[in-house]
């Protein structure tokens, strides 16, 4: 059930007041240049993409789409568009921005995050490659009419609902004041963006949902330290906030606050990437000893207050093919000297260990760790980053080991292709992972029509990952939001708690930002 589900009557008006709790920044606002969990959580109020999340359905939904026909074959997907659809400057949403926009995506000299979604469609590579300036697989039937021909048979909603892929004016984004001032399809359209402090939004009177939204306005404000947000909820100045593990431990024990908590088992997985041209990581054997070395079960449990689940691969326990019967590597400090010794380091290394301040996944993670690493001869230098920064090191590969939280879901076909050899760097193959079996069995399950099979495969590719360890496999994240009695309609969304539809959501009138 979703908090505050509607036992009442929506209320019109007020203001929703929300957070945005993983840095101090927004990238910047084009959401196309950013894969951050920070920057999808302003986007969701103001930008729209084909598809939308249905959290308590647990699967994508159509949006900017009222109908869709696929062929026998399951590769040509013809979408009837709303026709009620405006962009925030009046103008209806038609074919054309759809086939602009993804076609900006595959700008190859970009490196878009989100290319790595529009790839399915036929002629997309071609584009990226930049052997073509018009995507094949897209065609315009008529102005609310788009035709999408497939290269492989997958369901596009598991590529197209993330803000990453929102439909923009193809006319105004081409322009240098769409940076500054993004118009979308949302609820709300953009008022002001304080850098390090806030974004503002106001409803949209023409959003096609009737009635909604609910609220006056929207407020994102960017809180990247818990302590500053805890301070802020129990001020009441906030409406909601992500709670790190330290919070989760008082606000459960809290007889009030421990009323107002949202629960879900996300699908991220909490890593370190290994940058294999770093000769050490060349080595799977050393890959693996780190592995063993870390005692992953102590730091879930004495730093993060068990707000996590342990992790054994990629993908999390809510993946339909997470293998409940794959072990997490164990703790064995002597097994990793052994590995160590047998790859040529017996004495150890030193590597550079990337890092942001988030408690859940950050330096703080990357401290507890050290000690454990030092036992087995491995020393570890941090190097401190914005979350901004991580984004462009992970995808430029200048790095030797990052610490992040990655989306690891929800469609576990589309989530393992990051380690597809086919996916580049710059999409989400941080580690640039290439392992021949890997791609094979992979292949074989995105041409298979047999679900049976499909699954199969997909959890001997897990399997896979676990073995050649590209990452030091942490923890799946068990995210935790705390929510103040006058909020009502937020949503467990199990891809990114934080990001919620804003259009949703209201507030009642015991809230201080009720008028």
């Amino acid at each position: 059930m979703s908090a505050g589900a509607y036992a009442e009557t929506p209320r019109t008006g007020g203001t929703i007041r929300f957070t945005a709790p993983y840095g101090s920044s927004f990238a910047n606002l084009d959401i196309h240049t950013s894969n951050r969990a920070q920057d999808e959580i302003w986007a969701k109020a103001i930008h729209r993409a084909l598809y939308n999340w249905d959290s308590n359905a647990n699967k994508p939904v159509l949006d900017l789409a009222k109908a869709v026909e696929v062929s026998g074959d399951g590769l040509v997907y013809t979408y009837k568009l709303r026709d009620d659809a405006y962009f925030h400057n009046g103008r209806k949403m038609t074919a054309d921005d759809v086939i602009w926009t993804y076609t900006r995506l595959m700008d190859g000299t970009k490196a878009f995050p989100g290319a790595r979604y529009v790839r399915i469609i036929k002629g997309a590579i071609d584009v990226e490659k930049g052997q073509a300036k018009e995507i094949s697989g897209l065609k315009k039937i008529d102005d609310f009419t788009l035709e999408m021909t497939l290269s492989e048979k997958v369901d596009p909603g598991f590529n197209f609902y993330a803000a990453l892929t929102s439909i923009y004016p193809a006319d105004e984004a081409s322009k240098d004041s769409f940076a500054t001032k993004p118009i979308g399809l949302g609820p709300f359209k953009f008022v002001e963006y304080v850098p390090g402090s806030r974004l503002v939004a106001e409803r949209w009177e023409k959003f096609y949902q009737p009635g909604k939204p609910y609220a006056d306005r929207v407020t994102v404000s960017i809180m990247g330290e818990a302590a500053a947000r805890d301070v802020a909820f129990r001020n009441k100045e906030i409406d909601a906030s992500i709670l790190g593990p330290t919070q989760y431990v008082a606000y459960k024990a809290d007889p009030d606050l421990s009323k107002g908590l949202l629960e879900v088992a996300e699908v991220y997985t909490r890593v370190t990437g290994f940058n294999p041209n770093f000769k050490p990581f060349a080595d799977k054997r050393v890959r693996q000893a780190i592995n063993y070395a870390i005692d992953s079960d102590l730091i879930i449990k004495r730093l993060l207050k068990d707000k996590a689940y342990r992790a054994t691969s990629w993908l999390p326990i809510s993946s339909p093919a997470y293998d409940k019967d794959m072990k997490p590597y164990p703790y064995d400090p002597e097994k990793a000297k052994k590995l160590l010794a047998e790859a040529g380091y017996p004495n150890g290394f030193e590597f550079e260990w990337t890092a942001t301040s988030n408690e859940s996944w950050g330096i703080p993670i990357a401290e507890a760790a050290i000690p454990m690493l030092e036992k087995v001869g491995i020393k570890v230098k941090i190097k401190p980053v914005e979350g901004t920064v991580l984004s462009e090191v992970a995808r430029n590969g200048d790095y030797q080991a990052f610490n992040w939280s990655l989306t690891s879901g929800p469609d576990p076909l589309t989530s393992l292709k990051c380690f597809h050899s086919a996916t580049p760097q710059s999409a989400c193959n941080y580690t640039q992972f290439k392992n021949a079996d890997f791609d094979k069995i992979l292949d074989e399950a995105t041409a298979t029509d047999d679900p049976a099979k499909k699954l199969e495969g997909l959890k001997k590719a897990n399997a896979i990952l676990r073995e050649e360890v590209p990452m030091w496999w942490f923890n799946y994240n068990k995210a935790i939001m705390a929510y103040q009695p006058w909020l009502k309609g937020l949503q467990p969304n199990a891809t990114e708690l934080a990001i919620q539809n804003y259009e949703d959501m209201w507030v009642d009138s015991s809230s201080p930002a009720a008028k």
